[in-house]
């Protein structure tokens, strides 16, 4: 049954000349628990889409809606994971971790302690009371990820949050991320350049063209990948089959993307 549900969004941007449409009748659903990742173009609007997802825009057309009702962000909690990890400097990594429950009043006896379990479930425990400068990016991205998750979010969006890191600790951010949302059954949806991630990590991957941002082809991971960690799910054979098709079709993307930046240079 699906949880969440995109029907015919659409939307613009406006300048004071002209328009753009950014994404053009975007429909997919998402199961409860399910991992879907974006993939495409740059432009192609998807962190515009999960910003519609995150109630910061309003689509200009269509709907979306969380089981069935209208998306409403004052009843549902949303955490959204960015590149940069964006913790406050002057803050020790708990009380950074706590800023959301803070916020939100929700400052329980158990919140802190819930806040230093998760710290020790990704090894940070120990830098507690550190400061960010203190901390490699990688362990900076763990504090981000336990942030997010502390306000115990029903929908987690993952804008490339590991974009920024160096190859072997971003493996080991995917192989955290994905054992975190499985244990706590959360329902993710990731944007991501990287298609090797995006096999890795996700149940579907929803391929993405561009001018407008539209749905071009959805792609089910095969079962035995996703019952594989990411970093294993790499080695298996239907992993280099299914990116070589993503490759092509992404490949076949962004020729459409250019032929059509080649005709508007032409027009103008």
């Amino acid at each position: 049954m699906s949880y969440l549900t995109l029907d015919g969004v659409s939307h613009y941007y406006f300048s004071k000349k002209q328009y753009t449409e950014a994404l053009h009748s975007i429909s997919f659903s998402v199961k409860k628990n399910e991992f879907v990742s974006l993939l495409g173009p740059s432009g192609c609007g998807k962190s515009t889409l999960l910003s519609l997802i995150s109630g910061m825009l309003q689509p200009a057309e269509g709907n979306i809606l969380v089981n069935g009702e209208k998306l409403d962000i004052s009843t549902l909690e949303i955490g959204y994971m960015l590149q940069q990890d964006y913790l406050f400097p002057w803050k020790s990594i708990i009380d950074n971790v706590l800023i959301g429950p803070k916020i939100r009043k929700r400052q329980a006896d158990n919140v802190k302690q819930n806040a230093l379990t998760l710290l020790e479930e990704v090894g940070l425990k120990n830098v507690a009371d550190k400061y960010p400068s203190e901390l490699s990016g990688g362990m900076r991205q763990r504090a981000a990820l336990i942030r997010t998750l502390i306000t115990e979010p029903e929908i987690l969006l993952l804008d490339e949050p590991f974009s920024a890191l160096d190859f072997q600790t971003k493996l080991k951010l995917e192989v955290l991320v994905s054992d975190l949302l499985k244990t706590y059954q959360k329902t993710a949806i990731l944007v991501t350049h990287d298609i090797g991630e995006a096999i890795s990590m996700s149940d579907r991957i929803i391929l993405m063209s561009s001018h407008p941002g539209a749905i071009a082809k959805i792609y089910d991971v095969p079962v035995e990948l996703r019952d594989e960690s990411p970093f294993l799910a790499r080695k298996h054979p239907k992993y280099s089959r299914l990116f070589d098709k993503i490759w092509a079709d992404l490949d076949q993307a962004k020729q459409t993307v250019q032929l059509h930046e080649e005709n508007a240079y032409e027009r103008s």
